[in-house]
């Protein structure tokens, strides 16, 4: 009997219909859902959830025993559920109730079909990168890992701050700028994109540097080698400033270094034939379309 974890961070009436489909097909194959314990008790509470189901609480417990993590959301809460497969190894689906989903990119209406596909092994597993932070007060423990980025940034002032990078120990350049994004190429489409940053293809082995909002216009974003370790301290006029891993924000102090390394472990996403990075992207994007041709 196949296992399989799901996990959501928040769900409104209308995505509840989207979970019962998604229970419904897992129980039709005679297959075990186990739900995230906030999850649960957030169905129990809110919207009188009667079934019961065992729950899992922590990475600890996807240690054994697990298939697939399905993550119920937009990107963020995909993001989220990465915490929880850490380097178990653990395959993780997301199926999309949020808005753009590059990694959330399973359409709601094809939970069937995608429960299908797993069953019969018409899948594949796309290997994706992490970074590992270490700090001289190690703000984040041990979940100190991101799929997507890392951010040094200002905090509570309107000036812009230094930050200083280095490439191997090796001084890189100080970006004059609101703060700094250092992502994998997963990450390649989410905060960087936004701040000019170019699109990489999951697969390869690079990090990006993205300056936020730089003052000086002639800095662009550079492409490294991911097995490059990457150093940055921040100055400015603050005590303190921001280091966000995927989106969870520490208050850091200036002039305290921050070590970036490619992580030690990779996840498996899971990956159909006709929904791929490059039809990702071009569909989210709206590469190629016109709407000169819709009149």
């Amino acid at each position: 009997m196949k296992q399989i974890a799901i996990y959501a961070k928040k769900l409104t009436k209308a995505d509840l219909s989207i979970l019962d489909s998604l229970l419904t097909g897992i129980k039709e194959k005679g297959w075990s859902a186990i739900l995230e314990v906030e999850l649960f008790q957030m169905l129990q509470t809110k919207y009188q959830f009667s079934d019961e189901f065992a729950t899992f609480e922590s990475h600890q417990d996807l240690k054994n025993g697990f298939d697939l993590l399905i993550s119920l959301g937009g990107d963020g809460t995909f993001l989220k559920s990465v915490s929880f497969i850490r380097d178990s190894g653990v395959p993780i689906l997301g199926i999309n109730t949020g808005r753009l989903g590059f990694l959330s990119n399973i359409a709601k209406t094809q939970i069937d079909q995608t429960l299908d596909r797993f069953e019969k092994g018409q899948f594949e597993f796309q290997k994706r990168s992490l970074l590992r932070v270490e700090t001289d007060e190690q703000l984040f423990g041990d979940e100190n890992f991101a799929l997507n980025e890392l951010t040094l940034q200002k905090k509570d002032t309107s000036s812009m701050v230094k930050v200083h990078a280095y490439l191997d120990d090796k001084y890189l350049n100080t970006y004059w700028a609101d703060g700094l994004i250092v992502s994998t190429p997963t990450g390649s489409t989410a905060y960087s994109l936004s701040c000019g940053g170019p699109i990489i293809t999951p697969g390869c082995q690079v990090h990006m540097l993205t300056p936020i909002a730089a003052h000086n216009l002639n800095v662009r974003p550079v492409v490294v080698p991911d097995h490059m370790p990457i150093s940055l301290q921040i100055e400015g006029r603050d005590r303190s400033y921001l280091l966000s891993l995927d989106g969870h924000s520490r208050q850091i102090k200036q002039g305290e270094k921050v070590k970036i390394t490619k992580a030690e472990f990779m996840i498996n996403v899971v990956k159909f034939e006709d929904n791929n990075f490059l039809d990702t992207i071009r569909n989210k994007m709206l590469w190629g379309s016109d709407t000169r041709n819709e009149l």
